[in-house]
């Protein structure tokens, strides 16, 4: 019931952009046709035809943002020159007139419709009868039902023609050259590069440090008692046994830090019961929800681990916080790992730690963000491609 529900509202809502995305569009296509009047006396001034052709990029620029986010349109390419976008202008005129038509008719019969269900309840004559008449009869209401039915479905049919209309034209006059995508392409892969290095040039620090800190400091240890036990024979029995604590102690450094560089149960066991991982070694109550319909590739399901297993160092380290939720879903050929606390927020997006998940997280070609107002909670999310 409840996902019925939620399909409903959805469906009012993009019902309700549509129609304020033609209704918008309508307004601007009566004002581009004065627009384009004045634009095609001006072009005949040499000296007024580079305003022109910035008036047009700008006018484009306006048009492409609604139909980006009212009409579902897809992000075309940047406007390149006035010549494109004045094109784009005049053909979308047709278009936005043709949108406000339909809505206008749909208005229309819609308020047809509910003044003569209200002049047949009241008992009262129509009010859009230019003349006195009887009140609405049951067998009018009848008669009309079915034809008013069908017209509704065409108006609404011809609402989403010109939608879909409206974005063809986005895409196919202001789309992205080739040349324009290829340099799209070249600038995303350097940025990739970048994230990688970086990304590497991190981890080597963070090992490099558990491994100073933590192992080295116990490998001196061990070695000292060892060398105490060889220069004192009578304390010999104790000092290897402190040794052997110590070793016990560097081994369990070692599992640390293999673990933190890449757990053996991500190939074994998969996402799922890595993540069960965290939880266990977590100093505070972890929640986890995994669901996947398929185990994503290694590449995707190392970095999912990592930006799990790192949000939820960094909430039990400096957030305060009591609990963390985490959720990690499948949603289509995009795999989504979200970690909430409820801490006290005010988490830096560009500090050292998440930046480093940041740059991790653009290395697999995914994208990240981080919400941590004062006061909290903080959400910290990774979308990674899986295809």
């Amino acid at each position: 019931m409840r996902a019925r529900d939620l399909r409903v509202d959805h469906v009012l809502k993009q019902a309700v952009r549509t129609a304020a995305g033609l209704a918008l569009g309508t307004v601007s296509a009566l004002a581009h046709v004065v627009a384009l009047v004045v634009a095609a006396v001006a072009l005949l001034i040499p000296q007024a035809r580079p305003g022109v052709a910035a008036a047009a990029v700008r006018l484009a620029e306006l048009e492409r943002r609604r139909v980006t986010a009212l009409l579902r349109g897809v992000e075309a390419g940047s406007v390149p020159d006035g010549g494109r976008a004045m094109r784009y202008l005049v053909a979308r005129v047709p278009a936005g007139l043709l949108g406000g038509t339909i809505l206008f008719l749909i208005g229309f019969g819609l308020v047809g419709a509910a003044t003569m269900l209200w002049s047949w309840l009241t008992d009262t004559a129509w009010v859009l009868d230019h003349q006195p008449s009887e009140p609405i009869t049951g067998r009018v209401i009848a008669l009309n039902v079915l034809p008013g039915i069908v017209l509704l479905y065409l108006g609404l049919t011809g609402a989403a023609g010109v939608a879909r209309w409206e974005r063809a034209l986005l895409r196919r006059l202001l789309a992205a050259t080739r040349e324009e995508q290829l340099a799209r392409r070249v600038e995303a892969l350097a940025e990739s590069r970048a994230a990688v290095v970086a990304a590497v040039d991190d981890e080597r620090r963070r090992i490099e440090r558990d491994l100073h800190d933590g192992v080295q400091q116990r490998v001196v240890a061990l070695g000292m008692l060892l060398g105490r036990a060889r220069r004192h024979p009578e304390r010999a029995t104790e000092l290897v046994e402190q040794a052997h604590e110590e070793a016990q102690r560097v081994l369990t450094d070692l599992r640390d830090v293999s673990w933190r560089i890449y757990p053996a149960v991500l190939d074994t066991g998969g996402l799922a019961a890595a993540l069960d991982s965290v939880a266990e070694r977590a100093p505070l109550p972890v929640r986890i929800t995994c669901t996947l319909d398929v185990e994503p590739p290694v590449p995707v399901r190392a970095a999912a681990w990592f930006v799990v297993c790192e949000a939820v160092n960094n909430a039990a380290k400096h957030s305060a916080a009591s609990a963390v939720t985490v959720a990690v879903r499948g949603e289509g050929s995009i795999l989504c790992a979200e970690v909430r606390d409820d801490g006290v927020g005010g988490a830096d997006p560009a500090g050292g730690g998440l930046a480093g998940l940041a740059r991790r997280v653009a290395a697999a070609d995914g994208t990240f963000s981080v919400s941590s107002p004062p006061g909290g909670p903080t959400v910290v999310r990774a979308e990674l491609p899986c295809a």
